[in-house]
């Protein structure tokens, strides 16, 4: 099986906002939409929505045994384990067990995420 695949949308746009669902324990902080995915290899693409004043600090930092890739679409946020505010257009591609978060933000900020847990260490 492969990642499901979308026509041209703009999943930004006003109207598509009920596509976007609050993120299990985040309520009122975050929100996600799942833009593609795979249900056997578990791979996904999705936009992570952290909202105005959203503060993730008492969950702590979090690793995966997988690696992912992020990548910050507007606003900003505050990388806690990295010591930096991370804004428009930063980039990052993160190994398995890479600490980051907990995280932080004043504006809000839009996250694109693409995750392989396909690739996990422990998929061996």
């Amino acid at each position: 099986m492969t990642k499901s695949t979308l026509r041209y949308w703009n999943a930004l746009a006003p109207e598509n906002q009920v596509h976007w669902a609050p993120i299990t324990g985040l309520e009122d902080m975050a929100e996600e939409l799942t833009l593609s995915s795979d249900p056997q290899t578990g791979e996904y693409t999705r936009l992570t929505r952290f909202l105005p004043g959203a503060d993730t600090s008492p969950f702590g930092g979090k690793t995966h045994t997988y690696p992912e890739e992020v990548f910050i679409v507007s606003g900003r946020l505050y990388d806690h384990a990295f010591a930096m505010w991370l804004e428009a257009g930063h980039y990052a591609s993160r190994p398995p067990g890479e600490l980051h978060g907990p995280f932080t933000t004043d504006v809000g900020c839009v996250v694109l995420e693409m995750s392989f847990p396909q690739r996990s260490d422990d998929a061996a």
